[in-house]
């Protein structure tokens, strides 16, 4: 997998292979097609992991990129946790992963991350939740004058460099024990901070390109990741 020459967008045959699993969404019907999932989304998901790995490396050699598929690397598992869940559904209906940085586990670290579906695919940069340790030492870095301002000035980047989107705040009202007339006060009602660009259309996800499209738009969104990773240093110490 680690011959990036190979990637050369995600096949229309996959898309529509996601579409066909929403609506049949069972053990059966997916047993009789995991050939075609694993020619058609998981070949090609493991390769634009590899592809787009090396460019991130760029940013941070300690970018975790593994291209691994039992959900220890970059990739999500396509089985659904349905333990606690109304809905029993087994498969997920996306191909997604985070390519984290740290030493805690990948959903709870600084992470560039994708989502693909049928519908085209969603990118972030950040942390969708923040654990609670991780909550701790955020909120500190807020208040924390050096790291607060490097943190508006992370936003402030982002923001420049194009429509992106920021997390909304979580919490109704700033926490208790926290100055609710602090300039960045408002910073101190997320739960989690990420940014997302518009999503990628389908015919984008298809193409060779699509691993330069997304290597760009996390370029642009890297402060707010870089800047996160400062704080799990916190935590980590």
């Amino acid at each position: 997998m680690d011959d990036v020459q190979t990637f050369s967008g995600f096949p229309a045959e996959g898309l529509q292979l996601l579409k066909d699993l929403a609506h049949n969404n069972n053990r059966d019907w997916f047993a009789a097609r995991k050939q075609a999932y694993q020619s058609y989304l998981l070949q090609p998901a493991q390769t634009f992991v590899a592809a787009l790995g090396i460019k991130l490396q760029t940013i941070s050699p300690a970018i975790h990129t593994n291209t691994r598929t039992d959900g220890t690397g970059v990739l999500m598992r396509i089985y659904r946790d349905t333990r606690f869940s109304a809905d029993k559904s087994p498969y997920k209906t996306n191909i997604s992963g985070l390519f984290w940085e740290g030493a805690a586990k990948k959903t709870e670290s600084p992470a560039f991350g994708f989502q693909l579906e049928t519908s085209g695919m969603g990118l972030m940069a950040g942390i969708f939740t923040f654990p609670p340790p991780f909550l701790t030492a955020y909120r500190a870095a807020v208040m924390d004058e050096r790291l607060g301002s490097e943190l508006e000035q992370a936003l402030g980047a982002v923001r420049e460099a194009g429509a992106y989107s920021l997390a909304e705040a979580h919490y109704k009202r700033v926490p208790s024990g926290y100055d609710a007339a602090h300039p960045r006060a408002e910073l101190l009602r997320y739960n989690g901070l990420y940014a997302s660009p518009p999503r990628l259309e389908p015919d984008q996800v298809t193409r060779p390109e699509l691993v330069e499209i997304c290597f760009d738009h996390f370029q642009k969104m890297a402060p707010i990741q870089r800047w996160l990773v400062k704080v799990g240093q916190r935590v980590a110490a």
